[in-house]
């Protein structure tokens, strides 16, 4: 699944004529690149999506997104370890999924 998920500006740095922030994500952290948002300040929301800013947010939506997110277990899924779900599924594990458990794969 992919989504745009709203986090926070932490940081920003020019790494090599790219913008790049930190980005905050309800407790998780990501490298992002802000070149669509050239003006965005620390403290500031953002709506990510692959990686990318592509638009700002205000601070209560923001929230209100993420509490939600987290309600239904998307940030994990979204941003959780890749290797660690892949290694489950390569053990036959199931994951936790309300669209089907019973086989161990996303369905």
């Amino acid at each position: 699944m992919c989504l745009a998920v709203p986090g926070k500006i932490m940081s920003l740095e020019d790494r090599d004529g790219t913008l790049m922030a930190e980005v905050d994500f309800g407790g998780l952290r990501k490298e992002v690149c802000l070149q669509y948002i050239p003006d965005a300040i620390a403290g500031e929301y953002v709506v990510v999506h692959v990686g990318f800013a592509i638009q700002r947010l205000d601070e209560v939506s923001a929230l209100q997104t993420l509490a939600e997110f987290e309600r239904m277990n998307i940030l994990d899924e979204e941003f959780g370890d890749g290797f660690a779900r892949a290694a489950r599924q390569a053990g036959n594990e199931p994951i936790a999924d309300s669209t089907d458990t019973s086989k161990g794969v996303r369905s």
